[in-house]
């Protein structure tokens, strides 16, 4: 603390005084510098855990800490990335403006222009992610939540400055931040400049900011920053709740409008705003889980997709993440249950039978059918519902190695009798 000099004209009580309640506010503006963010999807429990286990050479999980490693030191040279870098200009005029290419839009053949695009359900056209932010918005996030989750097990801060760097170049500095809206992403060339369902691009910016609460200890990270990011997913989240983009996805039955859900809960909490993240969790066990999920815990909406495999795990992601913060607020979605059976949990236990092949999938999936997919839902699920049988079913699924990045997010159970 620095040091005071005394002014004649001050009492030696005034001074006292003032100097009483200069150490008082120093020791709890330093408290508040150093408290971690709150994290949102991620439990800290389960990570100090981790952490715990690592410290004492815990051999099952040095497999997956030492991959997180590989791939954070690939990391430090990333980036920075940028919506300034792409070579398209929205219609906007403002390369600041995010842009972004439907992904199962095509060229149409019957045209000689192309125009306007078809659609072919679960097929990729590579020109989503060769002329608009898409990629590099992905990279972004996949790059801070690597060097984040090292930072946070390994202590080494050049993981927490390049983070640093690549949030800064995205959210923060003038030349290069993103506009806080997606109205312009997901456009369909000869038929919109953007959609509302292109608000599923962001749908993993909750996990970014469990990142940040991961290193918000650094000093490679400022207060000043942490504000300065705050106040974009707070002006983010006005435009998601108020913009007719983002109007039409919360009105989407599928895991359009859970994942929309998710995301305006955690932008709420992150940017202050708990009573917007209390409504919208509150609402969600009618509006989305007996909506979406039948008594059975088949999820009709995402089976009837040609990828219908993959998107009933992303629903279900979706939904793991609503309860996960709604345990933040003291909403428990996690032993919500209709009348009739439709919950979280029943929908998980209706794909367990298909993971284990003891089932054959029968609704289309046209990528390869890939149960292993499930084995993070399943361990995250195992936890929060102290239920160690989904630890026997991951057992069971093909292609878990041991070293995968779930396995130091949600450790497994201690103490499989819990």
């Amino acid at each position: 603390m620095r040091r005071l000099r005394l002014i004649d004209n001050f009492s030696r009580i005034a001074f006292a005084a003032f100097a009483l309640s200069s150490i008082a506010f120093a020791a709890i503006s330093s408290a508040a510098a150093a408290a971690p963010a709150r994290l949102l999807i991620l439990n800290l429990a389960d990570l100090n855990d981790a952490k715990k286990r690592l410290d004492a050479n815990n051999a099952a999980l040095l497999p997956a800490l030492s991959r997180l490693k590989r791939n954070a030191d690939r990391a430090l040279g990333a980036g920075p990335f940028a919506v300034t870098h792409k070579v398209l200009t929205p219609p906007s005029g403002d390369k600041h403006d995010y842009l972004s290419i439907a992904p199962y839009w095509w060229p149409n053949p019957s045209t000689a222009n192309g125009l306007p695009y078809v659609r072919r359900d679960g097929e990729v056209n590579p020109e989503r992610d060769q002329t608009s932010d898409r990629k590099r918005f992905a990279d972004l996030v996949q790059s801070v939540k690597t060097l984040a989750l090292s930072y946070f097990f390994t202590g080494r801060e050049d993981y927490a400055v390049h983070a640093a760097k690549l949030l800064r170049t995205w959210f923060i500095d003038d030349a290069t931040k993103m506009n806080p809206h997606l109205r312009y992403a997901q456009a369909v060339p000869g038929r919109n400049q953007g959609r509302g369902a292109g608000i599923i691009e962001t749908h993993n910016l909750p996990e970014l900011l469990d990142a940040v609460g991961l290193f918000n200890e650094s000093s490679a990270w400022k207060q000043a920053e942490q504000k300065a990011l705050q106040e974009w997913f707070g002006k983010y989240l006005t435009w998601l709740l108020d913009s007719t983009e983002g109007k039409a996805e919360a009105k989407a039955q599928n895991n359009h409008g859970t994942w929309y859900d998710v995301q305006v809960a955690a932008f709420a909490l992150f940017a202050g705003r708990d009573d917007v993240a209390k409504q919208i969790l509150s609402e969600f066990p009618a509006k989305r889980i007996a909506k979406q999920i039948e008594p059975d815990g088949r999820q009709p909406h995402e089976l009837e997709r040609t990828q219908s495999w993959n998107y009933a795990i992303f629903n279900l992601e979706a939904f793991l993440s609503a309860a996960s913060l709604g345990e933040k607020l003291g909403v428990d979605l996690w032993k919500f249950a209709a009348s009739d059976k439709r919950s979280i949990r029943q929908a998980l236990d209706w794909l367990i039978p298909f993971a284990t092949s003891e089932k054959k999938w029968s609704d289309k999936q046209i990528t390869p059918f890939e149960p292993a997919k499930l084995a993070p839902l399943l361990r995250q699920s195992a936890l929060r519902w102290r239920e160690p049988a989904y630890e026997t079913v991951i057992n069971k699924l093909p292609k878990v190695t041991g070293d995968e990045r779930w396995q130091l997010l949600y450790p497994k159970l201690s103490d499989p009798r819990l």
